[in-house]
């Protein structure tokens, strides 16, 4: 058995790096079947929609991989989706890197909760992970986050920053989970302001498959329609897509707030970063990382694992040193952050 260090938190941010394309998807890692024994294998992930390079969600997730294989020494592979993919392709991913001997295997977003679902019981000796969706099964743990609390915070930054009483949520897609980012934004806005403040609301498209997780293009061109429409703020939840949002949102000087990872440090971002007043964090390389770890422990978790802002599953960033420079802004968060943690406020997810 390998020596466990703690668990620390891993940075959500990482560089964006170029991947290999394989059949079934592209590979960083060297994820060949015959090139070690099943023991020689760690971790595994794949992507979800955007893939790695997106600055946020996939990149998160890039980075408790990038930590676990720095501490315990052993083979990775990240696997890239392919566009216009099946549940059939995904499950065929899974299986092939379960079959390869990589553990634990982790699908990176709720668009892999068929694939897991059918996968996880043929291999009962891999533990099986998935984020942002609940997957039963003795060798699966669910992921999941309290990303209505982050978006509360962000919707107090904003409500606090805005100077023109109008902000602006993007959303990349039209479904449950980022209807959570929505409703706690909104409500974080509206406690803040008294209603003083007007939150323009817009989704880029209805279903993955028509690129709302994967379109800068449609970023730019929503954020720019809510910027005309006098929001100073805008708020993305949008994956790749939200880049477009936070270039219109620096190439207008008005404030944009990032999403999962901490994009005023993302390094393909920095040319927009002054007008990046903060993001709302979803510590995703912290739970790929802390499955990892139980995997290397011998005690696999399993179930439903929830991360919030008890746990500093999530938060809010305030690297811009603009952000501690708003009147009130911080100890409002704070104050916030507070009341969720204790039980006064109710943040709503939906």
């Amino acid at each position: 058995m390998r020596r466990i260090s703690n668990l620390t938190r891993v940075a959500v941010g990482v560089a964006s790096l170029a991947l290999a394309v394989t059949a079934c998807g592209g590979t960083s890692g060297d994820s060949g079947g015959d090139s070690g024994s099943k023991e020689d294998l760690g971790l595994a992930i794949a992507y979800d929609i955007g893939g790695k390079g997106d600055q946020s969600f996939n990149d998160a997730a890039y980075a408790g991989l990038q930590k676990a294989a720095d501490e315990y020494g052993y083979k990775t592979a990240d696997i890239e989706p392919t566009e216009g993919e099946t549940d059939a392709d995904k499950e065929q991913r899974l299986a092939s890197l379960a079959r390869q001997g990589y553990n634990p295997v982790i699908g990176v977003g709720f668009a892999y909760g068929p694939a897991m679902k059918a996968v996880a019981s043929k291999y009962p000796d891999t533990t099986f992970g998935i984020v942002d969706s609940v997957v039963e099964g003795d060798n699966v743990a669910s992921l999941v986050f309290a990303e209505e609390q982050a978006s509360y915070l962000a919707g107090v930054a904003a409500a606090k920053a805005t100077k023109t009483n109008t902000v602006g949520f993007i959303g990349g897609v039209d479904i449950p989970l980022i209807h959570k980012f929505e409703a706690g934004f909104e409500q974080g806005v509206e406690d803040t302001s008294g209603g003083k403040v007007k939150v323009l609301s817009q989704y880029l498209t209805q279903t993955a498959e028509e690129g709302g997780f994967s379109s800068p293009d449609k970023g730019k061109a929503a954020a720019e329609g809510q910027i005309e429409k006098k929001a100073d703020v805008v708020y993305q939840a949008a994956g790749l897509s939200g880049q477009g949002v936070i270039e219109a949102a620096a190439k207008a000087k008005v404030w944009a707030i990032g999403v999962d990872s901490d994009q005023y440090e993302q390094e393909a971002l920095a040319s927009y970063k002054d007008y990046i007043l903060t993001s709302a964090l979803k510590d995703v390389g912290g739970a790929v990382y802390e499955l990892a770890k139980s995997v290397e422990g011998g005690k696999p978790l399993s179930g439903v694992k929830t991360f919030d802002l008890k746990v500093d599953g999530v938060g809010l960033s305030d690297s811009n040193p603009e952000f501690a420079k708003i009147a009130g802004l911080q100890d409002a968060v704070e104050k916030a952050k507070e009341g969720i943690i204790g039980g006064s406020i109710k943040v709503r997810t939906e």
